[in-house]
């Protein structure tokens, strides 16, 4: 047990070193190209990566999360879903190919989107042929490797994009970054993963994990639908120019609930996969992660959405302005898209495979009526604001499922969330009142937006991680130094 939790705490440093140090680079190459390229130019890309989203889908088909919940998967098990993941990322690329102008007619019929999406979708060639490797690393919770994949093909990646952008290749810097990134990753981790496919294609091993794959893929679906039917809706009823603005609105606001979720789950599935079989402990690691999850979690997102403006302004000047609203409505949303995902990570461990799906089949129910009770009102933060309301009641039937499958109690689930929360929201209330007081100056006005919103935004982040970390101290909250102590213990063993 105590190498599990060393292991727990490496796989945690990693993740955390992974996700900080990628999203540093992403959000660099970001602020580049969202200061060269227009909204039409992200509008355009936006659309193809609705396409692009269910193409990956398709080709993981779920079985990816299934050797992840497996307790001991063979070699014929992941050689066998590689084989399959290939053919079907071929088959669908393929079909895709020949769809191009029909993609284009959705989107008002624009035809520049013919030729980037015939690029664009070799990425999820790209990535499935990187899934088993990725997979067998989280499995043996040794994730070293895939942090070093995402920052060296982040740098090339982005390097390629931003020449291409200062050069005058417009959308096309964003389509061949993506595949940059996608081909760097993937043959950084066939050259050091240690693994090749040897075993080939067995229809056993396929069968056996088919029930369990079959039912993430099922929610998974769904779960894309619900992530990227906003964007098909905005491109097609709006204009390409609102996709755009939704698109970088998006794309921040997930930059910490991706982040953390991709924490949580390569670093605790694979944990509690092996302890699935003792309730008593599962129970306790249970509560451990919920509180851990909430310590990370609500200083995070709200200390971003009360940052928005700052943050909008100190990158992008007033380019970017009319996203500010929407980022800030889908970070706070990203909180109950997180917790969703930890809950149903819980059932996953569990192979309470059914009950995921009936969450996905709340979300996508509950996204239907939003979209339909806002859409009317032809505006996109309306649009968003619906977005928000969906996931915070979808949160709270993820719970019901998660209680009513594992005999937890509600009242529990939520206690443990609520020490970071309270903490959290005392600390955005100080930022905000520093915020509000600092533009009642009248040195701040006369400052560019550029500096004025530098200055807001570190002064923010300065001030509400000193009263956290008091309150915290205050109130002798234990993630505080447990997460201290997992760190000095993780670099002393090494």
């Amino acid at each position: 047990m105590e190498d599990l939790k060393l292991k727990t705490a490496r796989t945690l440093k990693w993740n955390a070193i992974d996700r900080i140090s990628s999203q540093l680079l992403y959000a660099v190459v970001g602020v580049v190209l969202a200061n060269i390229l227009s909204p039409e130019d992200f509008g355009l890309v936006g659309a193809l990566l609705v396409f692009q989203a269910f193409a990956i889908l398709f080709v993981d088909s779920g079985f990816g999360a299934a050797l992840l919940q497996r307790k001991d998967p063979t070699e014929r098990d992941y050689s066998t879903v590689f084989w399959f993941n290939l053919a079907v990322s071929i088959g669908v690329y393929v079909i895709l190919y020949f769809c191009a102008p029909f993609i284009a007619d959705i989107f008002q019929g624009d035809k520049r989107l013919i030729p980037l999406s015939k690029v664009m979708f070799l990425t999820f060639i790209l990535n499935g042929l990187a899934i088993v490797q990725t997979n067998r690393l989280m499995k043996r919770m040794d994730v070293k490797q895939i942090a070093v994949s995402n920052v060296v093909a982040l740098v090339i990646s982005g390097g390629v994009g931003v020449w291409l952008a200062l050069t005058g290749y417009g959308p096309w810097a964003l389509v061949w970054q993506s595949v940059a990134l996608a081909a760097v990753k993937s043959g950084w981790l066939w050259i050091t993963g240690g693994w090749l496919p040897r075993a080939g294609f067995h229809l056993n091993s396929l069968k056996k994990i088919w029930r369990i794959g079959m039912s993430v893929f099922s929610s998974s679906t769904l779960n894309t639908l619900c992530q990227n039917i906003y964007s098909f809706i905005i491109g097609a009823f709006y204009n390409l120019a609102s996709l755009g603005l939704y698109t970088q609105a998006d794309k921040w606001s997930k930059m910490g609930s991706a982040s953390i979720s991709q924490i949580l789950t390569s670093s605790f599935v694979p944990l509690l996969s092996r302890v699935q079989d003792d309730g008593e402990t599962f129970r306790r690691y249970v509560t451990k992660i919920n509180r851990f999850t909430a310590f990370m979690l609500f200083p995070v997102m709200l200390g971003i959405s009360i940052l928005g403006a700052p943050l909008f302004h100190a990158l992008f000047a007033a380019k970017w302005d009319g996203a500010i609203i929407l980022f800030q409505i889908l970070t706070v949303r990203g909180i109950f898209v997180v917790l969703t995902s930890l809950y149903s990570n819980y059932l996953l461990a569990l192979g309470y495979a059914k009950r995921l799906f009936a969450i996905e089949v709340a979300k996508d129910v509950l996204i239907l009526v939003a979209i339909l009770s806002t859409v009317w009102f032809e505006s996109v933060t309306i649009l968003v604001w619906g977005q928000l309301i969906a996931s915070l009641i979808t949160y709270f039937i993820s719970l019901a499922i998660l209680c009513r499958a594992t005999g937890y109690r509600a009242s529990e689930m939520i206690r443990d969330l609520m020490p970071s929360l309270t903490i959290s929201l005392t600390a955005c209330v100080a930022v905000a009142v520093g915020l509000w007081v600092s533009t009642l100056s009248s040195s701040f006005a006369a400052m560019s937006l550029h500096v004025s919103g530098l200055i807001q935004l570190f002064a923010g982040l300065a001030l509400g991680l000193v009263i956290y970390i008091f309150l915290c101290r205050l109130t002798r909250l234990p993630e505080l130094p447990e997460a201290l102590a997992y760190l000095l213990k993780v670099k002393n063993k090494k």
